[in-house]
C-alpha cells in the first residue's frame, strides 16, 4: 500500500534526523534529570498498547519520583488522588499531581519528555503521527465506563500510535477518554500523507503553547 510505505520511509527518515540533530539536546535533559532526583533516565511506566493490540515498552524521560504508578495506584495516600485520576481520563493536572519532579514540571509543560519515542519510531512500534498510546487497563476501564467508545477502539487499534496525532493537537489532557478516542478513529478513517504533513506542522504552535499538558 502506497500509504504505508511511504509514511514508514517519512517515520525512518524523520526519527533518525530527530535523533541526530537533538542529540546534544537529549543528553542535556538526560543529565537533568538524573541530578534532579534519584532514578533512572527513562520512565518506568507499564506497557502500552499498540497496533493489533501489541504490547510494546514507550520510551519517555522520567518526569516523576521513582515508583510513581504503583505509589498513585497503592498508596492510601493518594486514594482521593487516585479517583480524580480515573475519573478524568487517566489524567492529572501538574499542578495538583505531587508526583512530579522539577525538572519534569518543564519537561512535560513543553513535551520534551516524549522525544525518547523517535527510538520507538525507528523501531517501527510507533509512527510520528497516529492515535494515541494507551494503557491495557485504561482501554479496559475506560470502555467499560464509555460503552460506544468499543468501535472506536476496534478502529484505532489497526494503526500504529504516533508520536504527535489529531487529539494531541486539540487540547490533549483537555479532551476526555470517549471524545478522545473519538478523535483518534476519525484520524485512522481520514489519514493520508498530507494529512500527517498537516498535524506536524499543527504539532509546533501546540507544543509551544503547551496547551492540555500535564
Amino acid at each position: 500500500m502506497f500509504y504505508e510505505s511511504t509514511k514508514r520511509i517519512i517515520d525512518i527518515i524523520g526519527s533518525l534526523v530527530g535523533l541526530i540533530v537533538f542529540s546534544p539536546f537529549l543528553l542535556a535533559i538526560a543529565i537533568l534529570v538524573k541530578l534532579d532526583s534519584p532514578g533512572p533516565v527513562m520512565a518506568d511506566t507499564p506497557m502500552r498498547v499498540g497496533k493489533n493490540g501489541q504490547l510494546f515498552l514507550m520510551y519517555k524521560f522520567r518526569s516523576m519520583f521513582m515508583g510513581a504508578h504503583d505509589i498513585l495506584h497503592n498508596d492510601p495516600r493518594y486514594k482521593d488522588l487516585l479517583e480524580k485520576y480515573n475519573k478524568n481520563s487517566y489524567k492529572l493536572a501538574m499542578h495538583e499531581d505531587p508526583r512530579i519532579t522539577k525538572i519534569g514540571k518543564f519537561i512535560r509543560k513543553t513535551s520534551i519528555d516524549e522525544l525518547p519515542q523517535l527510538l520507538n519510531i525507528l523501531k517501527g512500534e510507533m509512527s510520528l503521527v497516529g492515535p494515541r498510546a494507551y494503557y491495557p487497563d485504561e482501554l479496559e476501564n475506560q470502555q467499560a465506563k464509555y460503552p460506544n467508545s468499543r468501535e472506536f477502539v476496534k478502529i484505532i487499534l489497526s494503526a500504529k500510535p504516533g508520536l504527535t496525532g489529531l487529539w494531541q493537537v486539540s487540547g490533549r489532557s483537555e479532551i476526555n477518554f470517549d471524545k478522545r478516542v473519538e478523535m483518534d478513529a476519525q484520524y485512522v478513517q481520514r489519514r493520508s500523507v498530507f494529512f500527517d504533513l498537516f498535524l506536524i506542522l499543527k504539532t509546533v504552535p501546540a507544543v509551544l503553547a503547551g496547551k492540555g499538558a500535564v
